[in-house]
C-alpha cells in the first residue's frame, strides 16, 4: 500500500499522519470538503488580535460606523482576492509557494519563498505572545494566580500542542477545526451577548476630520481590512490543494472566502463597538472582566486562538522550506518553526523594546505580499487563463517550461515592493513612504503593491506577445487544472 492510499484509508478518522511534501495530492487523498475549508479559514481567524485590531478605528477617531464600514468594505475585497488564491490550489493541487514557479521560474521564486519561510517563525511568536496576558487575567478570575513562570507554563504547552498539529499535518490541522470551531463559536455568541449588554455603544461619535479621517480609514483598511486578507495569500493553496476535485470553484471560493470573512468582521466588530464605549483600548481584557465566573470559556477562546492560527502558519512553512529545493523532511521542518518561534516568545517575555522593534520588522515583511500576490493572480488569470502544465512546475530548471529565472516577474516584484513602501505609513521613520505622509498620511500600500506588481507583470506579458502566446499554446495543449 502506497503513502497515499494509507492516507486516504485514514482520513476518515484523522489519525493519518500526512505524508505530503509538495508534490501535487493525488486525487484520491483530495477529501477536504466545503466545511472543512470553512473551520480552518473561520479557526485561523478567530484570534484575540482582531478584537484589538477592530478598536483601532475607534482610537483614531473614527466613529463606529465609519469603522464599521471601513471594515466591512476592506474585506469584502480582501476576501475576494483570498478565494481566488484558494481557487488556483483546489484546480492544480499544488502548494502556494510551488506556483510561484509560474510566474518566477524555478529558481526564480525562491525570491518570495524563502521570505514566506522567515515569517511564520516570526507570526507563530507573535500570536502566541498576544494572549498569554489575556490567559494570565483569565487564571487570575478563576483564582489560579502567577507572575512569569505561570506566562512559561501557557507558552510551552500552547506551542507543544500547536507544533505536535502541524507537524502531524494537514488532516490533524482539519480535524482540529472540524471539532473545535463549533464549541468556540458558541462561546464567542456568547461572549458577544455578555459584552453587549454590559457596554453603552456610541454608533455616530468621532473626533477625526478632514484628511486626518481618510488617513485613519486608510490605516484601518491596511491593518483589519483588505490588508488582513492580502496577508493570508500566501497560505491559501497549501489548504485547498485537499479539497474534492468534484467540488466547483464557486464552492471553494465561497467556503474559503467566508471562513475568513465571517469571524474577522465579527471580532472586529465586536473590539470596535467596547471601545467606541471609552471602555479603554484593550477591549479583550474588558470581555475577561464582564464574565466574571465566566473565565474558563474565555480562557478556552483565547487559547485556541493562538493554536488554531499557528498550526496553518507552521504546516505552511514548512511546505515553503521545501519548495526551496531542500530535502529535508517536512515534520523536522516544522519542529525547527516550533523552536524558532519559542526562542523568540522568550525574548519578547523579557524584552518589550524588543517585542516592539521585532513586530516593526515583521510589518516590513508583509510589504512583499501584495505585490507577490498580483503578480501570481495576474499569471494565472489573465496571462494562462486558469491553465497550466503541473509537471513543468516540478521539472529540473534547465528544462523546466517555467524556466530558470523569469526576469518579468522579477522586475514586477521589486517595482511592487518600491510603491508599496512609497505609500506605507510605518510606525518607524524607514517604513514611512514618501508619497503616504506627502498624502497626509494615507496609507495605500496594498493598493499600490498589488497595482504596480500585477500591472508591471501584465505589461511585460503584453511586451513579449509571441513568447506570451507560446507559453499559452503550451499550457493549453498539456494538463489543464
Amino acid at each position: 500500500m502506497s503513502n497515499d492510499q494509507i492516507v486516504q484509508a485514514d482520513a476518515d478518522t484523522g489519525t493519518a499522519f500526512d505524508v505530503h511534501g509538495i508534490e501535487p495530492v493525488p486525487g484520491e487523498s483530495r477529501t477536504s470538503g466545503q466545511l472543512d475549508q470553512f473551520w480552518i479559514w473561520a479557526g485561523a481567524n478567530v484570534a484575540p488580535i482582531n478584537w484589538v485590531l477592530g478598536a483601532i478605528g475607534i482610537q483614531l477617531g473614527l466613529s463606529l460606523v465609519e469603522t464599521l464600514t471601513v471594515i466591512v468594505i476592506g474585506n469584502v475585497l480582501g476576501c475576494v482576492l483570498f478565494g481566488a488564491m484558494c481557487v488556483i490550489g483546489h484546480r492544480s493541487g499544488v502548494p502556494q509557494m510551488v506556483l510561484s514557479r509560474l510566474a518566477f521560474g524555478r529558481r526564480g521564486a525562491w525570491l518570495p519563498t524563502f521570505m514566506q519561510v522567515l515569517m511564520p517563525m516570526g507570526w507563530v511568536a507573535i500570536n502566541t505572545w498576544i494572549v498569554l496576558d489575556l490567559a494570565v487575567a483569565a487564571l487570575d478570575r478563576m483564582g489560579i494566580s502567577g507572575g512569569i513562570e505561570l506566562k512559561y507554563a501557557i507558552a510551552i504547552a500552547v506551542m507543544l500542542i500547536q507544533v505536535g498539529i502541524a507537524t502531524w499535518g494537514f488532516h490533524a490541522i482539519r480535524y482540529f477545526e472540524r471539532y473545535t470551531m463549533p464549541f468556540v463559536l458558541a462561546i464567542m455568541v456568547v461572549m458577544t451577548v455578555v459584552a453587549f449588554t454590559h457596554i453603552n455603544i456610541h454608533w455616530h461619535v468621532s473626533t477625526a476630520h478632514g484628511i486626518g479621517k481618510y488617513s485613519a480609514m486608510s490605516k484601518l483598511m491596511t491593518a483589519i481590512g483588505i490588508g488582513w486578507g492580502i496577508s493570508w495569500l500566501v497560505y491559501a493553496s497549501d489548504y485547498t490543494r485537499f479539497t474534492k476535485p468534484a467540488l466547483s470553484s464557486r464552492q471553494v471560493f465561497r467556503a474559503t472566502s467566508l471562513g475568513m470573512f465571517v469571524p474577522t468582521v465579527w471580532l472586529a466588530f465586536l473590539g470596535a463597538s467596547i471601545a467606541s464605549a471609552g471602555s479603554g483600548a484593550d477591549p479583550a481584557q474588558l470581555i475577561i472582566a464582564v464574565f466574571g465566573a465566566m473565565a474558563l470559556p474565555v480562557l478556552l477562546v483565547l487559547v485556541h486562538g493562538p493554536i488554531a492560527t499557528n498550526i496553518v502558519v507552521i504546516y505552511s512553512a514548512a511546505l515553503a522550506t521545501l519548495s526551496l529545493d531542500l530535502r529535508v523532511p517536512r515534520w523536522v521542518v516544522s519542529v525547527v518553526s516550533g523552536v524558532v518561534g519559542l526562542v523568540i516568545l522568550y525574548l519578547f517575555l523579557h524584552s518589550g523594546a524588543f517585542a516592539s522593534t521585532f513586530e516593526d520588522l515583521m510589518v516590513f515583511f508583509v510589504v512583499w505580499i501584495a505585490p507577490w500576490a498580483g503578480i501570481v493572480l495576474v499569471d494565472f488569470f489573465l496571462v494562462r487563463r486558469a491553465r497550466i502544465n503541473v509537471a513543468a512546475l516540478y521539472c529540473h530548471h534547465s528544462v523546466s517550461e517555467c524556466g530558470d529565472v523569469k526576469w518579468s516577474g522579477v522586475a514586477a516584484l521589486t517595482l511592487g515592493v518600491v510603491a508599496a513602501w512609497l505609500f506605507q505609513v510605518g510606525s518607524v521613520e524607514a517604513l514611512q513612504g514618501p508619497i503616504a505622509m506627502a498624502l497626509g498620511g494615507i496609507d495605500l500600500s496594498w493598493l499600490a503593491g498589488l497595482g504596480v506588481g500585477g500591472g508591471s507583470y501584465y505589461l511585460f506579458h503584453l511586451a513579449r506577445p509571441a513568447a506570451g502566446s507560446e507559453q499559452t499554446s503550451l499550457a493549453d495543449n498539456r494538463s489543464s487544472t
